[in-house]
């Protein structure tokens, strides 16, 4: 099976950067389609599982082609539509394609061309043979839960450090961190950032040995508090207010690189809430943790109660008048109608019950000849 977890320094010269695609630009493109499959996955009440299998896809195809020559949102569509029919949630094409034209506007959905869904038809041979059909993808998810039972301490604050963990795995899917470490890394990483942000401070948990010295130690050994931190800033790195917004053009090649914000100590409370994505705060009691995406701004409802009806204005009788009245002549009355002939039912031959074969006649074969008499000798 194709090994799928590559270094920084790979992600810095994917197949966009050697087309005069900035890193800043390509991990915005990312970013963007990420958020666009997490939305129309919602809109489409897909599951988690559906909707990240179909993120970690559109990561995998974009470390072999570029931006370019691939349209973000098409592949997407793409990726998507894969993920349900391996997750076993399978949406027609038509459907997904419908969300995401209500999703996108007419400028980014005319990249899906004349014949939208030959488009992505066409696309998914080319995903498939991309990722050289391995579509079976793991996810934190599973493993956040499996290590959060292990843990001991107030309910409560567990219950809240998990769900905020749960959000920062969904809010990952943004980033490049699926092709960077294993889901079991990524689960302790985030679960360290949610209990730092939570102030849930893990003592003691089940099956602990004398040799671990940190909880974390049990489920992943040889993992490092730099690595956990670094992790843990490329997922705060979204909630950055510098992160140039969603949806914007396309910087000229050949623009100044801004240089990246310098490395702090994580935070004590959560991000603010002017980040591209939802809040944390926000989403810590939300029934579905998959459906974190940005509030959408929906036009104010109008309650006609305080609207009065619209009044026609009277028609005085005075200006109607009826046309007068015309003589009709005397109805004539139809003709009696003529007396039908009796039915009379004629019942069809029956059906021969078997074909007409050709049957040989009585005496077809020779008659026997009696034996010849037997020779008489006297005594």
């Amino acid at each position: 099976m194709p090994y799928w977890y590559y270094d920084k320094k790979d992600l810095q010269t994917t197949p966009s950067f050697q087309d005069a695609i900035s890193n800043e630009t390509e991990n915005r493109y990312r970013k963007e389609g990420a958020r666009f499959i997490i939305d129309t996955g919602s809109k489409m009440d897909l599951g988690y599982n559906t909707v990240a299998t179909g993120v970690v896809y559109f990561h995998r195809f974009y470390m072999f082609h570029s931006f370019r020559t691939f349209p973000r949102y098409i592949t997407a569509c793409c990726c998507l539509f894969l993920a349900g029919k391996v997750e076993e949630t399978p949406k027609k094409c038509k459907d997904i394609i419908k969300v995401a034209k209500s999703l996108l506007t007419e400028q980014k959905f005319g990249t899906f061309g004349e014949d939208p869904k030959e488009e992505v038809m066409t696309l998914e041979r080319i995903l498939l043979q991309t990722i050289k059909f391995d579509l079976q993808v793991e996810h934190p998810y599973g493993y956040l839960l499996k290590y959060a039972k292990c843990l001991k301490g107030d309910k409560q604050k567990l219950q809240k450090m998990v769900q905020m963990a749960w959000t920062f795995v969904n809010d990952s899917l943004c980033t490049t961190l699926c092709l960077q470490w294993e889901p079991e890394v990524i689960a302790v990483a985030l679960m360290f950032l949610a209990g730092k942000l939570s102030k849930f401070e893990v003592v003691d948990w089940n099956g602990r040995l004398p040799k671990h010295t940190a909880w974390w130690d049990m489920f992943v050994e040889d993992i490092t508090l730099e690595l956990l931190e670094d992790i843990c800033h490329q997922v705060l790195d979204l909630y950055s207010p510098q992160t140039q917004a969603s949806g914007g053009e396309s910087p000229p090649p050949g623009a100044a690189v801004q240089p990246k914000n310098e490395r702090k100590p994580l935070p004590v409370t959560p991000p603010a809430s002017a980040s591209p994505v939802a809040p944390v705060a926000a989403k810590l009691n939300a029934p579905t943790p998959i459906k974190n995406g940005a509030e959408k701004l929906l036009p104010p409802k109008m309650d006609m109660r305080f609207y009065p009806p619209y009044v026609y204005p009277p028609v005085p009788y005075s200006d109607y008048s009826a046309p007068p009245p015309t003589s009709m002549p005397p109805a004539s009355l139809p003709p009696p109608p003529l007396p039908r002939p009796p039915l009379v039912f004629q019942e069809p031959p029956p059906p021969p019950r078997y074909p007409q074969v050709s049957v040989p006649p009585p005496h077809y074969f020779a008659p026997l000849r009696p034996p010849p008499p037997r020779p008489y000798f006297p005594p």
